[in-house]
């Protein structure tokens, strides 16, 4: 139980400061900027992991709990724990900055500018790109919690900088569906559950196929 909080705190406070950067920029004539943005995820992730990753390895993404899943890192208990917990942190998160600020329609969703198809492969080729990095950084044996924390932060932030102006670069199911949900703008959520899970699922795949034949 003391796992999954820490994970439900974790994703809260990465769809609090995220998306609440976002509604700040919406409401401030984009006085924040992509750049802002973009860093607010990523030094939010950085610091979450250093916080929580004694704890529960700041997963904060069920998509990437569902990847270490399949390479036999957890049980499927504690991966459907995880999952129910991030999405409520996360749910939570996005209540809160609609209570903030009720007049705000979007609450920082993701959403394909570019079109569905390319936002659909963006997702999913950032989400790879992640997850891949946490599975090599975990292979390599890196325990130091500020050195994950920063490498981990840093592809947050150059994949957000990269790729949020194109399909908002989410790659974290929770962190969509809560804005979504309480705004009820759900049309595009198919988009950032799919592929974000489809992208962990198959890097965590390839990893554990090339270790049994390696």
């Amino acid at each position: 139980m003391k796992s999954c909080l820490a994970e439900a705190a974790g994703t809260f406070l990465l769809v609090f400061f995220g998306t609440g950067a976002i509604i700040f920029n919406d409401l401030n004539q984009g006085a924040l900027t992509d750049l802002g943005i973009s860093m607010v995820f990523g030094i939010a992730v950085m610091c979450i992991i250093i916080v929580f990753s004694k704890v529960s390895g700041a997963h904060i993404n069920p998509a990437v709990t569902l990847g270490l899943a399949m390479i036999q890192k957890h049980k499927t208990s504690k991966m459907l724990c995880y999952i129910a917990f991030q999405l409520a942190g996360a749910i939570i998160a996005s209540a809160l900055l609609k209570l903030l600020f009720p007049d705000h329609k979007l609450l920082g969703l993701t959403f394909p500018v570019v079109g569905i198809y390319q936002s659909f492969l963006l997702e999913f080729l950032l989400t790879c790109v992640l997850m891949a990095l946490i599975l090599w950084l975990d292979y390599q044996g890196i325990k130091n919690r500020v050195w994950v924390g920063f490498i981990i932060g840093s592809i947050v932030f150059f994949a957000a900088y990269f790729a949020g102006p194109f399909c908002g670069a989410s790659m974290n199911p929770a962190r969509s569906i809560a804005p979504a949900l309480v705004s009820g703008q759900v049309k595009h959520l198919w988009i950032y559950i799919t592929a974000p899970l489809l992208g962990a699922l198959l890097t965590a795949f390839v990893l554990k196929l090339k270790s049994r034949f390696s």
